[in-house]
């Protein structure tokens, strides 16, 4: 019987292994013609000029690799994916070619709305702000050159592509195609972790079996998304933890929090100088051009300068909460609105300026949290083709059951007090810190009531 989307050019041309490019590391990425008609758009040229990891560069010198090199990475996962499930009936019962063709280009498609250093902008939640996945759309529009590639290349309206990025109707196809797209077990999460851990020079996030997970990879009980056969377990606990080691010592590295932290208060404060729809059209090299320039002379220029001026120069860590350490403080700040971060940070300023004896910025000392939003849970179903049942991996897994679930944030993502380095030596030796700290949260719950 033959493969259901076996005509598809891009999968021809994976299988003959013709009409390739390369990228890292030794990837052969299927280039067709209309595949080169999509990259070659202005739209998706941008990505080339925004960095994958963003401020993780200032720890981890290698990883400078680009969305647009990430992007042709997830779209390969997706070619590999379709093979691997066009031989499950069931899928190919829901996923026909045309949208087999639609879920290939939302995967290379899939950060086109991504801007420069998007996640800290977006973990803010301003009210001002939409989300990267909505912001495709703009990049979507009918007088685009990217929108009348996919009409006359593909036959696609971007309509299709823009409903699995950013939800606008619910069916069971569509849940199918976004489980592969964004799900426990998905094409990006498949890409990043080894891409990320390649560029970093690290071996965390690509120690994890993914030939066995993708040759493992199954429609669940509903045919709404993706599971996997009891081969794929141990390469899916393989993955789980690749991802937990991943956050805990690249994503949620002290250093890069601290720059992120510079760079997230900076932009906080200067966010209503910038028209943010064309900002965030801008390449990277442009947007720091821009906020450095509207931080000169102002309180933030010490935190814009420190990350990106000629001497780096990031703030110090004063204190580090964590579910365990120091659960009753950890509690009362993971999960804040930023706002409120900002105000117990600006209260901790003007209190200590009197002790210390020396005026301190409202911007000398920064905290950092976990978002409102968690990471989605690791909840992916094992096949047992014995006894033909479907059991959740967590039941099954001790691994999973621990790393996967709630905890993951809570142990990966801890609170930090950042601090200018001149006094963070001197607030980090204060035995009443925790408590000042503790005053400004209460002072400012206060307010909010």
């Amino acid at each position: 019987m033959p493969h259901p989307y076996s005509h598809i050019p891009e999968l021809m041309n994976l299988e003959a292994g013709r009409g390739l490019v390369r990228i890292p590391v030794e990837l052969d990425v299927p280039f067709t013609p209309r595949v080169r008609a999509i990259v070659d758009t202005p739209e998706f040229q941008r990505l080339a000029h925004i960095s994958q990891l963003g401020l993780a560069s200032k720890v981890y010198p290698g990883a400078t690799h680009t969305r647009f090199e990430h992007a042709l990475g997830v779209f390969l996962n997706s070619l590999k994916y379709l093979w691997q499930l066009g031989r499950d009936p069931r899928f190919a019962d829901v996923v026909d070619s045309h949208r087999a063709e639609v879920l290939m280009v939302s995967a290379l498609l899939h950060d086109l709305g991504h801007w420069p250093f998007c996640h800290p902008i977006e973990d803010m939640d301003l009210p001002e702000l939409q989300h990267h996945e909505a912001f495709a759309a703009e990049f979507l529009k009918p007088h685009r050159e990217l929108a009348q590639v996919l009409r006359t290349e593909w036959q696609i309206d971007p309509a299709e592509v823009l409903d699995v990025l950013e939800p606008m109707t619910d069916s069971q196809p569509l849940r199918l195609m976004r489980s592969v797209l964004s799900g426990p077990i998905d094409i990006d999460k498949m890409d990043y972790l080894d891409r990320d851990s390649l560029h970093c020079g690290v071996p965390y996030g690509r120690h994890f079996d993914k030939q066995r997970l993708m040759q493992s990879l199954l429609v669940n009980e509903a045919r709404d998304g993706l599971a996997l056969s009891t081969k794929g377990k141990t390469a899916a606990e393989l993955m789980v933890f690749a991802r937990y080691v991943m956050f805990s010592e690249v994503y949620w590295h002290h250093a890069v929090r601290s720059a992120t932290a510079m760079f997230a208060r900076s932009f906080f404060e200067l966010r209503n100088r910038f028209d943010l729809r064309a900002f965030f059209e801008q390449t990277e090299s442009e947007t720091i051009r821009e906020l450095r320039h509207a931080a000169r002379g102002t309180e933030c220029e010490p935190l814009t300068e420190g990350v990106f001026g000629p001497k780096r120069r990031l703030f110090k860590r004063v204190i580090e909460l964590t579910h365990t350490l120091h659960p009753d403080l950890y509690s009362q700040l993971a999960g804040r609105p930023y706002d409120f971060l900002v105000r117990v940070g600006q209260r901790l300023c003007e209190s200590l300026s009197s002790t210390l004896g020396r005026r301190l910025s409202p911007v000398d000392i920064l905290i950092d949290a976990p978002p409102p939003h968690r990471e989605v849970e690791f909840n992916v179903s094992i096949f047992d083709p014995k006894e033909r049942t479907y059991q959740p991996l967590n039941r099954v897994s001790p691994v999973v059951e621990a790393l996967a679930k709630t905890q993951f944030d809570d142990f990966v993502k801890r609170v930090r007090v950042f601090a200018e380095p001149t006094i963070a030596a001197t607030l980090s030796e204060r035995s009443t810190f925790r408590e000042e700290l503790q005053q400004a949260i209460e002072v400012e719950v206060g307010c909010d009531k």
